[in-house]
């Protein structure tokens, strides 16, 4: 089975499709920086489900750490703008295939610390594709996000709109992630694979996300943010069918003559305001919502086509709001008890 170096792999997807690669067979090389930006514990847990030890030796010396639950997993805490480390680790292990799914994310963020989005979403990147070109990688499949689509007012969204009004730093950040991987694919003719990924929510999730920061608030009695007084519509995605459609791409055999870009969203955009109904029924608990205006870089409505991905890959999401909220919750509860 083949080898892929998974970028992010202490994230919420990338611990998600490591899962998933390590229960089919493949070897997975994991890095991640494990920065700050949210919960350095939630990170850690992650990697401890994966059966990294994040007491021992070897993770302490930030030296690679072999998975006490997967034989074929190894994790090294690495940054992607360490350049030296990058390439001496991908000419090492030598993978058929890079699943790129590191970056810095949070549209909102991004405005207040630009840097760090450049940093990580722009050099990270370019490094990423020059360890591709220089060691031969067979097959780049990296992260985008709906958010390139800005407030494009046609829905659904279509990967063959015009993306060139991106609202912001964040957005811009993985826009030009699409045009560097074009670039590099064009001059040198390995194939690279952008998802533009549509609000991803579930179990292990992210705690500036809408599904986190919300079932916080309700458990803890605090009132909720409802920005655009609750005018928002969102292609809430779960986890699950994020994975699903992330494995069905790395087991294609790539188009090598260009690069490709696919949506991989629910197709089901949901009002804020009915998201927050589904978690009080979830929660068994009511929301105090505090209304409030736009906020700055948001979009109003986001909304996949997934007909690219579907005939692709076979790509068909699965999971409703209820569903995934209910299991989302679980988790929440579990976690934190």
């Amino acid at each position: 089975m083949q080898k892929v170096l998974v970028t992010g792999i202490a994230g919420f997807i990338g611990f998600h499709t490591a899962r998933k690669l390590l229960n089919l067979g493949y070897e997975v090389i994991g890095i991640d920086n494990l920065n700050t930006y949210y919960d350095v514990q939630l990170k850690l847990d992650r990697l401890n489900e994966l059966g990294i030890d994040v007491h021992s030796d070897t993770f302490i010396r930030q030296t690679k750490t072999i998975s006490t639950k997967f034989d074929k997993l190894s994790f090294l805490q690495l940054d992607l703008t360490n350049k030296d480390g990058l390439f001496h680790l991908v000419s090492e292990e030598k993978p058929y295939q890079i699943l790129h799914l590191a970056a810095q994310a949070g549209v909102r963020y991004s405005i207040l610390n630009p840097d760090a989005y450049v940093q990580s979403n722009v050099v990270g990147f370019a490094n990423i594709l020059e360890a591709c070109r220089r060691y031969e990688v067979e097959h780049l499949v990296y992260a985008s996000s709906s958010s390139v689509y800005g407030n494009t007012a046609k829905v659904p969204f279509s990967e063959s709109y015009r993306v060139d009004e991106p609202v912001s730093l964040y957005a811009a950040t993985k826009k030009s992630n699409e045009l560097m991987a074009h670039t590099y694919n064009h001059l040198y003719g390995f194939p690279c694979t952008g998802l533009r990924f549509f609000t991803v929510y579930g179990p292990w999730g992210r705690p500036d996300m809408a599904a986190f920061l919300f079932t916080r608030a309700i458990l803890n009695g605090e009132p909720i943010k409802v920005f655009n007084h609750g005018e928002l519509w969102r292609d809430f995605t779960f986890i699950d069918d994020i994975v699903e459609g992330i494995i069905g791409v790395i087991r294609k055999e790539p188009f090598a003559k260009k690069a490709q870009i696919f949506n991989i969203g629910n197709n089901q955009p949901v009002k804020l305001i009915d998201f927050i109904q589904t978690l009080e029924t979830a929660l068994g608990k009511k929301a105090e919502l505090k209304m409030m205006e736009m906020q700055e870089g948001d979009v109003y409505k986001t909304y996949a086509s997934v007909d690219r991905l579907k005939e692709y890959v076979g790509y068909e999401p699965h999971s409703n709001i209820a569903q995934g909220l209910e299991q989302f919750v679980n988790w929440y509860q579990s976690y934190y008890k």
